[in-house]
């Protein structure tokens, strides 16, 4: 811009469209500062609730397993017993592997480890 006698540059009127520009920056400044404060999920409690999932759900899987081969080829309690107890099993394997890698601390995926 062009220098006026004492070296200052003149000033300008405000335009509209800046100050607009400045007042939306701000409220979505606001909103952004809002929406990193909420809390973020406790990474402990997710590695529990996973250990849990496997102690519940591998036995399940194979109990379920399990009852279609029975059915398939109708002996009835053997295959859903002993697949109940290979779930177990591995549900417990699962359990041990997981707990040998520390729970994560915040902000870690579960998996990374």
């Amino acid at each position: 811009m062009a220098e006026d006698e004492n070296g200052e540059v003149p000033k300008l009127p405000p335009d509209a469209r800046l100050g607009s520009l400045d007042e939306r920056l701000d409220r979505l400044q606001r909103e952004e500062a809002k929406r990193a404060q909420k809390v973020q999920p406790d990474r402990v409690r997710q590695f529990g609730q996973r250990m849990a999932g496997q102690m519940i759900g591998a036995p399940a899987g194979g109990f379920i397993f399990g009852l279609g081969l029975d059915t398939l080829f109708k002996t009835k309690p053997l295959f859903m017993i002993v697949l109940m107890f290979v779930g177990f099993g591995l549900g417990l394997r699962n359990v041990y592997y997981w707990n040998k890698k520390s729970p994560p601390v915040s902000g870690e995926n579960i998996d990374k480890k």
